[in-house]
């Protein structure tokens, strides 16, 4: 799962792949329309493509000479579960030092 989660944040990592990943969530681009829509190169709109294909955040359908890229289905979960880990952990800490914050305060009998 660790190893998971770093491949996640390392491709998610690139305000252009996260601009990709926000485009990809309404539909289908081709790298073209990306490129385009993003005002960067097709080589380097292809590189981020294909860093999140290969971090398992897209998928690819070959339509004769193009290649169309979606956000696989479920693709953030991973990232969603280790948020919401986060918050608890976070909320179990908060409430340790709020306990021990007032245990201290009636140990000096303030």
């Amino acid at each position: 799962m660790e190893e998971r989660l770093a491949s996640l944040f390392q491709a998610l990592a690139d305000p252009n792949r996260l601009r990709m990943i926000e485009l990809l969530r309404k539909q289908e681009w081709t790298v073209v329309m990306m490129a385009n829509q993003l005002g960067i190169s097709q080589p380097q709109t292809s590189k981020h493509l294909r860093i999140l294909y290969d971090a398992g955040l897209v998928t690819v359908t070959i339509d004769a000479n193009r290649r169309r890229y979606a956000l696989k289905s479920q693709a953030l979960e991973p990232l969603d579960a280790w948020r919401t880990y986060m918050a608890r952990e976070t909320e179990r800490l908060d409430r340790l030092e709020r306990f021990l914050a007032e245990s201290q305060r009636e140990e000096n009998g303030s």
